[in-house]
């Protein structure tokens, strides 16, 4: 259960100070230079969906792992995350990682760990991680921004805006100061099996022209317990993506 808990919220969270200081941008000047930078909010707004295929690398105390991920996004908000990995060196074979959400409820199907309904905030992070952007639509979704300032991200300067769910779920994303892409995005998660909250960050990175949308095809995903690493190698956008792949099973 945990290691199923961990490595699903590392990458979901595929595809989320100082506070006391003045700044002449807003929020929103920072999320449309930001969706801009992205190919601009009519484009976004014209995406119906996005395939991506690529490599799965997992660091954990006995070794590393590695495998296949594809990454399923339909309008308004589906997702699913396949991830295939060889364990065969710790004698487990294939473990299989299916996680569904059809845009209210989700459904985990998990070889190892076992499967089941996702709950919490692993079905929160789910709900909030809209497609294309959790900040293209974020007032339709009922949540709020926060510009808290400026910090460091990748040796690069970067606005820190804050993304509060209607539920409370909080995130803080890293925005480059320069190119207005997303660098950096960090949570905290509770993980109950272990006794309380994981503190995420994924940086995202590489991105490259897809139809006109930049899109990231390096993500790498840390915590204190793993580091998981993904790294795209096909991307297709606006192509036909069957509902039932994102329904219980």
């Amino acid at each position: 259960m945990r290691t199923r808990w961990l490595l699903m919220a590392s990458v979901m969270a595929i595809a989320l100070c100082k506070g006391n200081i003045a700044y002449s941008e807003t929020p929103d000047d920072v999320v449309e230079k930001h969706l801009a930078a992205l190919g601009g909010r009519a484009t976004l707004e014209k995406l119906t969906s996005r395939v991506m295929n690529g490599t799965i690398s997992v660091s954990t105390p006995g070794g590393e792992l590695s495998g296949s991920i594809e990454i399923d996004n339909k309008v308004p908000n589906k997702s699913r995350t396949l991830i295939k990995i060889d364990a065969s060196q710790f004698g487990l074979g294939q473990i299989v990682q299916d996680q569904r959400f059809n845009g209210t409820s989700g459904y985990a199907i998990d070889t190892l760990n076992g499967s089941g309904e996702m709950s919490g905030d692993q079905l929160e992070i789910a709900r909030i991680n809209a497609f294309p952007s959790p900040l293209l639509k974020y007032k339709d979704a009922g949540s709020t921004l926060e510009l808290l300032g400026r910090e460091k991200a990748n040796d690069r300067d970067a606005y820190v805006l804050r993304l509060t769910s209607k539920t409370g779920r909080a995130a803080r994303m890293f925005i480059d100061a320069e190119t207005f892409l997303l660098a950096k995005t960090v949570l905290t998660v509770s993980v109950p099996q272990l006794g309380g909250d994981v503190e995420q960050t994924i940086l995202v990175s590489d991105y490259r022209d897809i139809d006109g949308v930049k899109v990231p095809y390096h993500i790498q995903s840390n915590n204190q317990f793993q580091s998981v690493s993904i790294a795209a190698t096909k991307v297709e956008q606006n192509v036909a993506v069957d509902d039932e792949i994102f329904a219980k099973p």
